[in-house]
């Protein structure tokens, strides 16, 4: 597909400066971008590229002076990295709106209800009473169980699966091989050693507008739900337990973990490989740093903590800044022990 600098621009509210009719196929990095190529720069580092690129068109934010003469055609704009992920979205949307029918071979039970301008790529599974909305999007190799209710524009990349019961919002996008409401780790403990499985008959409620990484898992609730609300975004290889609920607008960075019953609040924000234990509460705006360990509620809102066990984020950098100064303060205190020893010793002698 070709687009025009002006098309570009209209999508974007951008304004153009150079050639409007400077057109683009693809998308490239503007230190390797190739004729034919849209780039963009907001990133001041790379700023010397924006002279020796070779991009016909770049997205630049309004406030960018030029040191020198630019080839290609500009289209300024308040935002460049914002306007960039708002073409792109624009773009992914069409190339997705090219996809529809249904392929096979792709098995889909006489009771299930697809929407309209549905697509169903070829191997999916689609249970008995599955309800799937308009212009949903359902990639090769996806299993949908028995009474799963897929929202209006949602996308599911190949090979996800999602269990029985479970209900997944509008505009959601969930990617590759990512498991939704397998069984909560529940076993009880027997007296004579062994465990015995507690039954997970919850499900799991995704909210509108989430987007879910791939290969991760979100278990079903023991009873109720487990609940990732609106907005929230997970990375790839992501564990949420049973009954836990993550809150508006959270955001959780690959390889962390939340254990059974805890709440997130809202704006939350999790580093990479944080775990988090069960039955707590975390509160709203909460910052997690990466590889923290967080034992306790969190009850204080706009908190940062890290560590693990996790702590204020502020206090643990002058622990970390005393500790690398103990040889020195070790040092000191020797130094000091020295000069006691010297003074006791020489007020003996004058007694």
């Amino acid at each position: 597909m070709q687009f025009s600098a002006v098309q570009i621009a209209m999508l974007i509210n951008g304004k153009v400066e150079g050639d409007p009719s400077a057109t683009v196929a693809s998308f490239g990095k503007i230190e390797e971008a190739v004729a034919n190529q849209l780039a963009f720069l907001a990133n001041p580092k790379y700023e010397e590229y924006l002279y020796t690129t070779k991009a016909s068109v770049i997205i630049v934010n309004e406030s960018q002076e030029l040191k020198e003469a630019v080839s290609a055609t500009l289209i300024r704009v308040p935002d460049a990295y914002s306007a960039f992920a708002s073409l792109l979205q624009k773009y992914q949307e069409i190339v997705r709106q090219q996809l529809s029918g249904i392929q096979e071979p792709s098995f889909i039970a006489k009771s299930a209800k697809l929407g309209e301008n549905v697509f169903v790529g070829a191997f999916s599974y689609i249970g008995e009473n599955v309800i799937v909305g308009n212009n949903a999007k359902i990639y090769p190799g996806v299993y949908l169980g028995d009474h799963v209710k897929i929202g209006d524009n949602t996308v599911l990349l190949p090979g996800v699966k999602i269990y029985f019961d479970c209900v997944i919002g509008r505009n959601v996008t969930i990617h590759a091989g990512t498991v939704i409401g397998g069984d909560g780790f529940g076993f009880a403990p027997q007296a004579d050693g062994s465990y015995k499985k507690v039954p997970q008959i919850g499900n799991v409620v995704v909210e509108d507008y989430v987007e879910i990484g791939s290969n991760a898992c979100i278990d079903r609730a023991t009873i109720g739900s487990t609940i990732i609300r609106s907005g929230a975004k997970l990375d790839n290889l992501i564990q949420i337990a049973h009954n836990v609920e993550v809150g508006h607008n959270t955001v959780i960075a690959a390889q962390a973990g939340v254990s059974g019953s805890t709440k997130i609040g809202s704006h939350v924000q999790i580093g990479g490989q944080a775990g988090i234990v069960g039955h707590i509460q975390i509160a709203d705006g909460t910052r997690i740093n990466a590889q923290s360990g967080v034992s306790k509620s969190v009850k204080i809102q706009n908190s940062a903590i890290t560590g693990s066990p996790a702590y204020d984020y502020t206090s643990a950098l002058r622990s970390q800044a005393l500790s690398r100064n103990l040889p020195e303060l070790e040092k000191r205190v020797k130094d000091l022990e020295k000069l006691v020893q010297q003074l006791l010793q020489e007020k003996e002698s004058i007694s």
